[in-house]
Formats: structure tokens, C-alpha cells, sequence
């Protein structure tokens, strides 16, 4: 399997602003559920925000809900994460995926990071106060 290449990260102070992006495989890519999921220490990995590629829907955590922005731009099989407002809790390891297959509802499993097959290598978001 092919992994997903992001980049974007990097140290802000609360209030602030990043972008991350996302580029997949074009087979990877088309109609699929694709995610952005946090990772802090000791912490789980979480969804934070997702994009069905094929319908252009989008769901958010509640966490980040009005602050991030989960876009596309498919002539570059590119997803991206537009984060405003940055707080210290966004803290984390933010890590790209994509679905397993095409299958995958985003609407209904977003949040699941067993659905997903594919990911980034991950990139260090850090929020000073």
C-alpha cells in the first residue's frame, strides 16, 4: 500500500493559524473517505475532521467545530486542514488517512481510525499559550 505525504506543521501561539496538506495516490484518492486525526501523548487518537473526496461532505469534531476547515483540491489529489484559532489543547500529533476502500462512509465511521487503511507520517502541531 501506498502512504499518504503531509506537511504543515509547526509551533504557533494560541490564536494562530496552520495549514496541513494532504496528497494521496489518485486510486487512493477518488470518492473516499479521507480523515485528519490528533494524536497527543498518553492520548488515543482522535478524528478531528474528514472530506468525502467523491460528495465533497465534511464532518468535524465538536472540538474544532467553526475553527478547522477540511477542503479539497483535486487536481492535486490534495486534502488540506485549515486551522484557525489554535488553542493549546490542539496540541498534537496530526496525522492524514484515507479510507480502506471506497466503501467506507465518511458520514458514518469518520471517527473510526480502524476504517482507515492509509496514512500520512504524521505532523507536529504545537500551541503555546
Amino acid at each position: 500500500q501506498e502512504q499518504l505525504v503531509e506537511s504543515g506543521g509547526g509551533s504557533v501561539q494560541a490564536g494562530g493559524s496552520l495549514r496541513l496538506s494532504c496528497a494521496a495516490p489518485g486510486y487512493i484518492y477518488s470518492s473516499r473517505c479521507m480523515g485528519w486525526f490528533r494524536q497527543a501523548p498518553g492520548k488515543e487518537r482522535e478524528g478531528v475532521a474528514a472530506m468525502d473526496t467523491g460528495s465533497g461532505s465534511t464532518n468535524y469534531a465538536d472540538s474544532v467545530k467553526g475553527r478547522f476547515t477540511i477542503s479539497q483540491d483535486n487536481a492535486k489529489n490534495t486534502v488540506y486542514l485549515q486551522m484557525n484559532s489554535l488553542k493549546p489543547e490542539d496540541t498534537a500529533m496530526y496525522y492524514c488517512a484515507a479510507a480502506r476502500n471506497t466503501w467506507v462512509s465518511c458520514s458514518g465511521s469518520w471517527r473510526s481510525v480502524d476504517v482507515f487503511a492509509y496514512w500520512g507520517q504524521g505532523t507536529q502541531v504545537t500551541v503555546s499559550s
